[in-house]
């Protein structure tokens, strides 16, 4: 171990002549920076992190055992990168966040832990927010967008160019298909697939328990509402478990979503009803939803 400005480095750490680490730092074992590598006051580096060129690390920053950055990846202050993520290149992660954490749920929670949960992915482009929290075992393609106060939990996937707005909840084992936006304030429940170009606006309930906690017969049929390519689904709108939304539909502010729904129609009301055709100028074009369908793979 060797102390430089009040900073421990292990001997085995690669450092750079260009990199330029802050007081109180702390580099473990077998670490390797890039070139032009910048660590703020008090970072800490587990064993066997790698920085790509041009990372640059606010104060206070805490990347676990075997973190990967890609090139130029910026992190804010006071945040925590868990053990064996990997952030992908030009990615931005705000101040106060927490990524790649594994869950650690209540002792009377129902849900069930992945013992080999796998690390987070974080696909190259992309933006995370302040005080976000993204959970072990999901994955994200590039250019995603994950605003302040987020939260997405283990064992989801998102695709390309996806929006998840502030303060949205995206809840396990959910899909969210490439160019998708969730505005403010959404919850999206467990066990959702949500196809590519869908818009949900903000403040959007979905649910995926009819029996609201009750009987064991439930775990069989809980079941989020799956919404397809293309649909938009307005403010303040509550999906009950396991329906459809149909590809294209429009489903109006305030509407509860009660029954699968038609392609093409625009429904509201409480609960909704179909109340005419989307106009045809509002279609999508017919391969809009097909260039970059894509997941992380």
């Amino acid at each position: 171990m060797q102390r430089i400005t009040n900073t421990v480095i292990c001997e085995s750490a690669q450092i750079p002549s260009s990199a330029l680490l802050g007081p109180f730092c702390v580099v473990a074992e077998n670490v390797i920076l890039g070139e032009r590598v910048i660590l703020g006051a008090g970072c800490v580096l587990a064993a066997g992190v790698r920085l790509g060129d041009n990372c640059k690390l606010g104060n206070y920053v805490t990347l676990g055992q075997d973190v990967k950055l890609g090139s130029d990846v910026q992190i804010g202050d006071h945040t925590t990168v868990y053990s064996q993520a990997f952030i992908g290149k030009d990615c931005f992660i705000g101040s106060n966040s927490s990524v790649g954490r594994y869950p650690r749920p209540a002792v009377t929670s129902t849900v069930k832990i992945q013992s080999d949960l796998p690390a987070l992915q974080l696909g190259e482009g992309s933006t995370v927010g302040c005080s976000a929290v993204l959970y072990a075992g999901s994955t994200y393609a590039e250019q995603v967008f994950v605003g302040d106060r987020a939260v997405v939990r283990e064992c989801c996937l998102i695709g390309r160019n996806v929006i998840i707005g502030s303060g949205v909840t995206v809840e396990n084992d959910t899909s969210i298909g490439a160019y998708t936006k969730v505005q403010t304030g959404s919850y999206v429940t467990a066990y959702m697939e949500i196809e590519e170009r869908v818009f949900i606006a903000p403040m959007v309930t979905t649910t995926n328990d009819n029996f609201m906690g009750r009987t064991e017969k439930r775990f069989k049929l809980v079941k989020g509402p799956t919404i397809c390519r293309g649909a938009r689904v307005g403010g303040g709108s509550i999906l009950l478990p396991g329906v459809k939304v149909a590809a294209e539909t429009f489903v109006a502010a305030g509407a509860l979503v009660t029954k699968d729904t038609v392609p093409r129609q625009v429904i509201k009301g409480f609960p909704a009803k179909e109340i005419r055709e989307v106009p045809q100028e509002e279609l999508l074009a017919p391969d809009a939803c097909l260039k970059n369908k894509n997941f992380p793979e």
